[in-house]
Parts: structure tokens; sequence; C-alpha cells
């Protein structure tokens, strides 16, 4: 149980530098450990980082000289998560980063980190006073999420990443790290990859820079992530341009509809041949390296979950849902009734027109019973679009609460089970891209120890913003990814 109520790692692992150059290339070589148990802890706090923050605009849009293509090599922590070196200052001064598509800070600890503050004090930290290119910003800046913040101030400097050096570059240097969680993470920062409009203090992302000061050739960087986790080299990010050795065929290409993340449309998702039914018009997603698993709506989740065999938390409240509202859900869909009217109709939905102060357990009593209720809709649709029978439907519905996910939003594997697993195809620019079982399972400890995790976990993030489906390292593995900020859209080939 300890297991399935923790996050996904961000734990990163001592790194350093190597500038090697070949074929025009720049590199960064890294150091990897093995993913234990107690490892599984940050994941949530960077996601909420990113997917919490309240007040963002997004902007919705239509549709250099170098000859050098710039490269950080990347090395993969048991494919949990995929991390870098840069150097920040005059002479150089080290930090081990995320390079995360779904943010876009550069943040790392200051040495004026507050007294108390253990998770900073545990970090590489950044002294503005051994920098000759330092330059005074002192701009307050707080960036929230779930439970706590990261707060700080602006500086500006010189960044070096692999051979290229960013001038004048604006970041934060963190005082204050307001989780337990980052005192345990390995990471001292974040590289943020995405757009200027999710910038905390609208402050001008190191990519953004690296094309207005011409150290890139094309206005593309690319990923590609080595799942061979006993390989030297985990993985490449290529500023600049993509290596052909990277990928296989040509890329399907699909526009960005929001910037802000790398967001995009996505289309029908399949479990093995069976659709989910859930993206069938389309849903929102982004490409987000910064996430290691693959992550979605509860309703949907929990069907992929239960598709590939995977168990969750054996919920009650599921059970009464299906008891006690099951034949009135089954009634007003065959009547017609919008499907997202459903569980509103039946009650299990409406938030905010109640009076009173309710207690936090009975909000979390009635969220959870909301879910349980939308993804009991999105079934029953699915499988009257198939004829079948309500006897089965609802036998197969009950089977389906074993799956829910437990509250991390995480479900574990039989690992001796992973070969007799089905497929799962995501539906991109109207082509297939299937993960098999060994692409979306990530193992962890070794022996009698060994506990797999099911690649899919369950993540709701509310309007605007949401639903929102995040693609991260379980779907990058399998794909290498081109982030075009000239062009506006993202490409998908599969890795080589």
């Amino acid at each position: 149980m300890m297991l399935i109520r923790q996050a996904i790692c961000f734990c990163l692992l001592a790194t350093f530098l190597h500038p090697i150059t070949s074929s025009g290339l720049f590199r960064v070589g890294l150091k990897k450990r093995r993913l234990e148990l107690d490892d599984i802890r940050t994941g949530r706090v960077i996601r909420k980082l990113k997917h919490s923050q309240g007040g963002l605009t997004y902007y919705p849009t239509l549709g250099g000289d170098s000859t050098q293509e710039n490269q950080v090599i990347l090395k993969n922590y048991l494919d949990a998560q995929y991390y870098g070196v840069i150097g920040i200052g005059t002479p150089s001064q080290e930090f081990e980063v995320i390079f995360d598509t779904g943010s876009s800070n550069l943040w790392v600890p200051s040495i004026h980190c507050k007294l108390l503050d253990l998770a900073c004090w545990v970090h590489h930290k950044y002294k503005s006073s051994k920098s000759k290119t330092y330059t005074k910003n002192g701009k307050p800046c707080t960036i929230t999420y779930g439970s706590g913040s990261i707060s700080g101030f602006f500086s500006q400097d010189n960044v070096k990443v692999g051979g290229l050096v960013v001038k004048d570059q604006e970041f934060i240097e963190a005082t204050h790290e307001g989780s337990l969680s980052f005192l345990l993470a390995k990471f001292d920062g974040l590289f943020g990859l995405g757009f200027q409009e999710i910038s905390e203090g609208n402050a001008v992302p190191v990519w953004d820079n690296m094309v207005g000061q011409e150290l890139v050739k094309e206005k593309v960087f690319s990923f590609w992530l080595n799942r061979d986790a006993d390989a030297e080299t985990g993985g490449e990010i290529v500023f600049g341009g993509v290596d052909p050795a990277h990928f296989k065929g040509n890329h399907t290409y699909v526009p960005v509809t929001r910037k802000g993340y790398w967001q995009f449309n996505m289309g029908d998702i399949f479990v093995g041949d069976n659709s989910t039914g859930f993206c069938e018009q389309g849903c929102d997603a982004i490409m987000d390296s910064g996430t290691s698993l693959l992550a979605g709506p509860t309703t949907v989740i929990t069907q992929i979950n239960h598709g590939i065999g995977a168990t969750g938390v054996v919920s009650a409240e599921c059970k009464i849902v299906v008891s006690e509202y099951g034949e009135m859900i089954w009634d007003l869909l065959v009547s017609k009734v919008l499907p997202s009217l459903v569980c509103k109709e039946i009650g299990l939905c409406v938030f905010g027109k109640q009076t009173g102060v309710k207690s936090v357990v009975e909000q979390e009593g009635s969220s959870v019973l909301c879910k349980v209720c939308e993804m009991a809709v999105v079934w029953v649709e699915t499988r009257l679009k198939q004829k079948e029978t309500k006897e089965k439907v609802f036998e197969d519905l009950n089977k389906l609460c074993e799956s829910f996910p437990s509250p991390a939003g995480e479900s574990i594997i039989d690992c001796n089970n992973i070969q007799n697993m089905p497929n799962v195809t995501f539906t991109i620019g109207g082509n297939p891209f299937s993960l098999t079982p060994q692409q979306y399972i990530l193992k962890t400890g070794v022996g009698y120890a060994e506990t797999c995790i099911s690649g899919f976990s369950a993540y709701d993030l509310p309007p605007p913003t949401g639903p929102l489906w995040i693609l991260g390292d379980v779907f990058m593995g399998a794909y290498h990814t081109v982030f075009d900020s000239g062009n506006l859209q993202i490409g998908i080939a599969k890795t080589a």
C-alpha cells in the first residue's frame, strides 16, 4: 500500500559535464543509479507545480545562422526520469536539472536560502558573487503547487547548455522550497522548455533566447529517450535540429492547439482492439518530458488499467455507485441524455450549489463518487454501442471497480503477466501509436522486492485547462519527438 500511495519518481542522480564534439554535436555526459521504492515520491509535486498554477492565460494558435546541432546527452534513471547538467555563471556553476517541456521557467536553489530550508541547503546552490557575468534583478517570485510553493527572486546570468552559452538569461534563485519532496529529491532545479505564455513573471524561456541569439540553426529541438536502462547513454536532446540516427521512418506532425504547454489534439484510445470510446471526438493532450508516466482522467485510466490487468484500491464507493445508480445511468443513456449530463442529473456531480460548509472528508467523498459515476457512464455508453446486454455490462463494471486507481493515481501489475498483456494504442494525427507492455510497465526493485507499476496514471486536471492527457516519458521513450516552435507543431516517429 505504501508503494501505490507514492508518486512516480523524479529523483535524479549526481552528474558531470563532459563536452564532446562529434559531427558538430555538443554532448553532456551524465550518471545514473537504480530506482528504489522510496524514490517514488516527488513526481506528483512537480506535476502539481506545473499543472495546478492558477491565473494562467493560454493563447490559441492557428495552426539561425549556426551550422551546428547542439546535443545534450541524457541518462536514463531506470525509465523513471531523464536528466542533465547545465552551467550558470562565469565561471560555470553546475546544476542537475529536469529538462521539462511542461513548464517554462529555469530555477535553481540560491545561496540565499532561508536558514531552516533544508530542501534548499542539501542541493547545489547558485552563488551570484562568484560569477563575473551576473546581473542583479531582484524581482520576487512565487510558483505555487498543490501542497506548497517555491519562492525566491529573479536574477540574470549566462547559462551553458551543452556547447551553447545563452547570455543574460533570466532565471529564478529559489530561496524557499516548501515541500518535503524537494528535500528527498536528487535534482537541483527545473529547466523549462514550454512557451512563454506559462512562464512565471513572463520571463523569456532559455529556448526562446537560444533562438533569439541565433545559437541554433532551426527553431526546433528534439528528444530521444533510450529505454534501455543498462545503456551508458540514456538519451539525447538536440537543440536546433534532429539526429536521423534517433528515429525510423517519417514523423507524423500535429499542430500545437494552444500555446503554453506543447498541447495538441489526440484521437481515440484502444486497449488491444477495443476502443475506450473516450476520445472518439478528440481530447486535449500535452507532450511532457517532465512527467515519468502517461496520465489522464480517472474515468478512462481506470478502463485502461482494467484492460491490462492492473489493480488499484478496491473501491467500496465504486460498487455502491454501480449497485445504487447503475440502473439510472443505463436508463438515462438509453433515453439519449447527453453522457456529460448523466452524473449531474442523478446528483453525483453537482458541486458549488449546496449551502453550508462541508468537511474535507465530505468534499473528497463527493469527488470520488463523481469520478466513479463518470467512469461508469463512459463504460456503459461504450458497451451500449457494442450492443452488449445490461447484465454483461454491469457484471464487467463491478470487476472494473477493482481497477479503480489508488488515491495517488497509480496502479500495480503482476510482473509475471507482462507477456500476456495487450498493446495500448493512441491515435495522433490520424495515425496509431502503440505501446507494448514492455514499454508501458515500470519496474522497481530486484528479486523478491521487484514491483511492476502501470505506466498509466490517473490525474484529473480541472477546467479550464483540463481535462488533459499528459504524454510523459512512457510515451516519449517509444517515440522520438520533435518540438517545432517555428511552425508550432510536434513531430512523432518511432524511436530507433
